[in-house]
């Protein structure tokens, strides 16, 4: 059997649909025949608007299976040549006559079961009987061909049905002929807007919409109107978000408080209890006399930056203190520093000095040595800190514990 192809399906589009009934299943299928007088070759296709079948028989094919199928005529019976093309002439001729709108009312319809095709069904009527063996033609090739012989012509009728001015029905064929040559010609040169035209139409497609769904049993009908309102289209302003900083995260309320301030806490606590005595004051005085000789000449700002940087100092050289060494050459006690000039507004007031009673010399010596070692440490310290805070700057909070 010869494969239907493209050119099989172009010569059935100047071919009219066939409706025939399954009775069994009461199916609708839609049939195209073209049969060829030249070759004396046929072609049929059917379609349940779902898939489609076909079958394509040449001048052998064709004379095998009309015997087949009316095995009772003797005329089928030739030796010659010449007259087996005449039988197969007539008998073409008239199986093209059973496939026209006028023949096919006579014909009976009957799907059968075959072992040699994908859909057999027989046609007969009194004066002979005729089987289609067909084959499916695939999905895509059935979708194809569905769309260009019955969807697209559909849509173009059914938009000059609703476009015409007077009812197609009451249309003379003359009239009718013009008025389709006419809506062809338009849709051909744009396909596009011509299948806008006929379907975005209101009154086309609310018709459309209500035939599908009372042919597909919806319970609530779509009505159908003739205008459509435009509706209000517009778009809510999407809210701006907020920035990163008024954003807090929830695991803020959660977070543990800083330990900053305890710290601080401890910091304070640590310094109040490391203030030296009166007589380790004493004894600092003359490393301290250089700074209050200076505070006198600044501004009062700077003399309190000052004061806070002898007390991280101080605090610096009491964590460092080193115990005395009993050998250390006897020196002459200094004398006690001036008392400071209590004119001085900028300098802040000192502890008046407190002298141990010297009981002994080796005592002297032990206290003098002492009192040497400490003035170092202090310089030293002194030296530390401003390496490491800086002259003239106040106490950092939060600095390593002593």
């Amino acid at each position: 059997m010869e494969q239907f192809s493209e050119e099989h399906s172009k010569l059935l589009l100047s071919k009219e649909w066939l409706v025939k009934i399954n009775g069994q299943t009461s199916t609708p299928y839609l049939l195209k025949f073209f049969s060829s007088s030249v070759d004396l070759s046929c072609f049929v296709l059917v379609t349940d608007t779902k898939s489609t079948w076909a079958e394509v028989l040449t001048s052998n094919q064709f004379a095998r299976r009309w015997r087949d199928s009316n095995k009772l005529d003797s005329s089928s019976r030739i030796d010659n040549s010449e007259d087996e093309e005449a039988w197969r002439a007539a008998n073409l001729d008239v199986l093209a006559k059973a496939h026209t709108l006028g023949g096919i009312i006579d014909m009976s319809f009957e799907v059968v079961e075959s072992r040699y095709s994908d859909f057999a069904f027989e046609l007969e009527c009194d004066v002979f009987k005729w089987r289609w063996e067909t084959c499916l033609l695939g999905y895509k090739a059935s979708a194809d061909f569905i769309s260009k012989h019955l969807v697209m012509p559909l849509i173009s009728v059914n938009h000059l049905a609703f476009a015409s001015a007077d009812p197609v029905c009451e249309l003379s064929e003359a009239d009718l002929e013009k008025a389709v040559d006419k809506m062809g010609r338009t849709a051909r040169r744009a396909v596009d807007t011509h299948v806008k035209h006929a379907i975005t139409k209101p009154r086309i497609a609310t018709t459309l919409r209500r035939m599908t769904a009372m042919f597909n049993f919806i319970p609530e009908l779509p009505t159908i109107f003739s205008t459509a309102e435009k509706p209000d289209i517009t778009v809510q302003p999407q809210p701006k978000p907020r920035s990163s900083s008024q954003v807090q995260p929830k695991s803020a309320a959660w977070s543990p408080p800083p330990e900053t301030s305890n710290a601080e806490e401890r910091l304070d606590k640590a310094l109040a209890t490391e203030i030296p005595s009166s007589s380790q004051r004493a004894s600092l005085k003359p490393a301290q006399s250089d700074s209050a000789t200076e505070s006198e000449t600044d501004e009062p700002d700077a003399s309190a930056s000052k004061g806070k940087a002898k007390a991280g100092s101080l605090a610096s050289s009491s964590s460092f203190q080193v115990p005395p060494k009993p050998t250390s050459p006897p020196s002459k006690v200094p004398a006690a520093p001036s008392s400071p000039d209590p004119t001085s507004e900028s300098s802040p007031p000192r502890l008046a000095k407190k002298l141990k009673p010297q009981s002994s010399s080796s005592d002297d010596d032990d206290s003098e040595a002492e009192r040497k070692r400490r003035v170092a440490q202090v310089k030293r310290g002194a030296g530390s800190a401003a390496s490491r805070q800086g002259t003239r700057q106040p106490l950092r909070r939060g600095a390593k514990r002593f």
